[in-house]
């Protein structure tokens, strides 16, 4: 190691250049060996330096989004899954809808994809620089309510409302909400509307939306106005795709609609 390199790793480090200061020597070897003009050189440093600063920052982001898997629309199952354009997708997959301060909403019974394309369009954003936030919505009830007993609700309202451009909220429907909860998720649809984008899933067509916001129709027909004014909507039909693969192993039997264990 000469002073050279000792001097330029300092400066590396006190110029907060540490994708430079891994791949300094390298290049500088290729560069010589190979008689690159110096403008090059400066150029391909300085590109390397960028490349590993944006894939640090999707990594960051990605982490921080909290999906429980990783799932990507490439490997999504368009011919499962009755009813969905893939052209709709692709649209939605350029993440305009973020820009616009719109919303997605993928609406279908359990098993039909909801989750992996709500989670794809995540993943897409934060690979984009977008902060991102997934939760299903029994996960964020819990969170409201201790936040509420530990009086740091506000705290956590906000960092809802303004703390992500993309929201995810999956498995709206699945359990109902009493009128508190109704009243929180409502404040947070409300404060979102035309400043954020949401990504939402539900299993409950939207005339039986009142059966999870604690039977109050005047506050469920508030939320969905707000939710649905500038949305996509992505209906998905057809079969579980879990219990598809399982009656193809032989384990599920499907008798008069209903399945067997």
């Amino acid at each position: 190691m000469n002073l050279q390199y000792e001097r330029m790793q300092f400066l590396c480090e006190t110029l907060n250049l540490p994708f430079v200061a891994q791949g300094y020597a390298s290049a500088a070897q290729t560069a010589a060996e190979q008689g690159t003009a110096y403008s090059d050189f400066l150029e391909s440093l300085l590109k390397t330096e960028a490349v590993g600063r944006q894939v640090r920052t999707q990594s960051m982001l990605t982490r921080l989004a909290g999906f429980p898997a990783i799932k990507t629309l490439e490997d999504f199952d368009y011919p499962f899954a009755a009813g969905v354009k893939k052209s709709q997708i692709d649209e939605l997959a350029g993440l305009g809808f973020v820009e616009r301060h719109e919303n997605v909403v993928l609406v279908g019974p359990s098993g039909v994809g909801k989750t992996h394309l709500a989670i794809a369009l995540g993943y897409r954003a934060t690979q984009a620089g977008i902060k991102t936030r997934f939760t299903t919505a029994a996960d964020w009830l819990m969170t409201l309510s201790v936040a509420h007993a530990q009086n740091q609700l506000k705290t956590v309202m906000q960092r809802a409302i303004n703390g992500y451009r993309l929201l995810i909220i999956d498995e709206i429907g699945y359990l109902p909400m009493n009128r508190e909860q109704a009243n929180w998720f409502f404040q947070v649809i409300a404060a979102r509307y035309e400043r954020g984008s949401l990504i939402v899933t539900s299993n409950l067509p939207f005339g039986q939306g009142d059966a999870t916001f604690a039977q109050d129709a005047t506050l469920t027909a508030a939320l969905l106005d707000r939710l649905l004014h500038h949305a996509r909507i992505v209906p998905i039909a057809g079969e579980s795709y879990r219990l598809k693969h399982q009656r193809q192993a032989g384990m599920v039997q499907i008798r008069n609609g209903e399945a067997d264990v």
